[in-house]
């Protein structure tokens, strides 16, 4: 007996060991989701035995999500468990008010995942399971995901920080308990485990056992069928790539590019796009209605979508994905102090000032006076270009291929209450430098926020 026990120790450490093998160097730096749960528990064991030999370093990460009376019991525990094998065990403890919308199971999950994506490493250790893996399966299935969702949790993921590892994926929770028991680990009980309310359990405690009654091999098999949909998911992407290939102009995907598609890879393109762009994949009703109005609105029309805190906009042929911003202050006005490099916090950007000689804004038309930057009221009139007559700014900007949404930001200089120069346009015929004068070249460099992640989408 005690020489089965070890031969089966052995095989699970075996299988961890080769799950490491493909995907982490020598030498990386591995921190342990440790919940002090026998998952937890069991790879803890397995990783701490396993470190001398495949030479990476290896830490603990407590999460306490102050939800139950028992969470500084078990962060101790969980600190106590890491200490006895010599390693160190950082707790930390979240805040579940900023997805208190999630529910929560939800809340506890966002917040653990937030946690996870701040932690400095190299890979960030999951003990998730086969029938982790299951459960997930059918939850996304009730739920109507698509192949995305369906393709449940990858064994190895980039997730922003450090890349989430799950060596367990292929073990069933049977056998991490038995290696548990033949080791004589000792691990905590979550009591929320018998709370049905929360989906997971339900599934766990009811659905589960019952899909074993039909088919012993139930949870292999959604296993497995997951296995399969990521490859599909996979070929989906590639195919999407291919696509983005043929239909991008200047790095923007084309609306008449994608209007010439199939319906089927146009809807799989824009969701790779929305994807790539890391925003949360829209539901299929929502999907069609976007790529509806970004291929069939008229040309000149302002197609404006709402998505996960960003915009998703079409401007002339091109698709753009942005930030959402709030809008800037009405009568914004700001006197230049003579930097170089004046960042404009109100409008998401930074003029940039150069001295030059010949060419920008003459220092004589200036005059020693205040430069002062507002934005457009509507209305101004501008000459560029002293052989051709004062035109509407409006008009300038729109030839200019310059966003609309760009436009509403767009800093105009003035002096003496004179538009003297507007980035990316030009500077005013009374105010350009002749040749051999000292002047100044100005450029306007709109911030590039990142696009939001939402913690749903850390979260697989």
């Amino acid at each position: 007996m005690a020489s089965s026990r070890k031969r089966r120790s052995s095989e699970l450490a075996e299988r961890v060991a080769a799950e490491l093998a493909r995907h982490v160097p020598r030498g990386a730096r591995l921190t342990l989701a440790l919940s002090g749960g026998v998952d937890s528990i069991a790879a803890l064991d397995i990783l701490a035995r396993l470190a001398p030999a495949h030479l990476f370093a290896l830490d603990c990460l407590h999460v306490n999500h102050r939800i139950s009376p028992h969470a500084g019991a078990w962060a101790r525990f969980a600190r106590a468990a890491a200490r006895a094998y010599g390693l160190r065990c950082s707790v930390r403890t979240v805040d579940l008010a900023p997805y208190h919308r999630l529910g929560v199971e939800g809340a506890a999950r966002a917040a653990r995942y937030a946690a996870f994506a701040r932690v400095r490493g190299d890979f960030l250790v999951l003990a998730q399971h086969r029938d982790d893996q299951a459960e997930t399966v059918l939850l996304q299935l009730v739920r109507g995901a698509g192949v995305a969702g369906l393709a449940g949790m990858a064994a190895a993921r980039p997730a922003g920080g450090p890349t989430l590892l799950r060596p367990l994926l292929g073990t069933a929770r049977a056998e991490i308990e038995h290696y548990a028991r033949d080791r004589g680990l000792k691990w905590v009980e979550d009591e929320s485990n018998a709370d049905e309310r929360h989906a997971r359990n339900l599934v766990r405690r009811r659905v589960m056992p019952l899909l074993a009654r039909l088919n012993p091999a139930a949870a292999a098999n959604l296993a497995r069928s997951a296995a399969h949909l990521a490859e599909a998911h996979e070929l989906a992407r590639s195919l999407a790539a291919l696509d983005a290939h043929e239909t991008m102009r200047d790095g923007r995907l084309s609306a008449a590019a994608l209007a010439r598609l199939p319906p089927a890879r146009a809807r799989n393109l824009l969701r790779w796009t929305i994807a790539e762009a890391g925003l949360g994949a829209p539901d299929s009703a929502r999907l069609d209605e976007m790529l509806r109005q970004l291929v069939s609105a008229r040309v000149d029309a302002a197609v404006r979508i709402a998505l996960d805190g960003a915009l998703v906009m079409r401007y002339r042929d091109a698709i753009w994905l942005v930030p959402a911003q709030a809008a800037p202050p009405a009568g914004f006005r700001a006197r230049w102090d003579g930097r170089r490099a004046w960042h404009l916090p109100e409008l998401g950007g930074t003029l940039r000032f150069k001295p030059a000689t010949g060419v920008g804004m003459a220092a004589r038309a200036l005059g020693g006076r205040p430069v002062e930057v507002r934005l457009r009221a509507g209305g101004e009139r501008f000459q560029p270009d002293g052989r051709r007559p004062r035109r509407m700014l409006k008009t300038l900007l729109q030839e200019s291929g310059i966003p609309p949404w760009e436009r509403e930001r767009l800093p105009l200089l003035y002096c003496a209450g004179k538009l003297v120069a507007v980035p990316g346009i030009g500077v005013a015929a009374g105010a350009a430098a002749a040749p051999g004068e000292r002047a100044w070249t100005v450029s306007w460099a709109p911030d590039r926020p990142k696009l939001p992640k939402p913690a749903k989408a850390m979260i697989k």
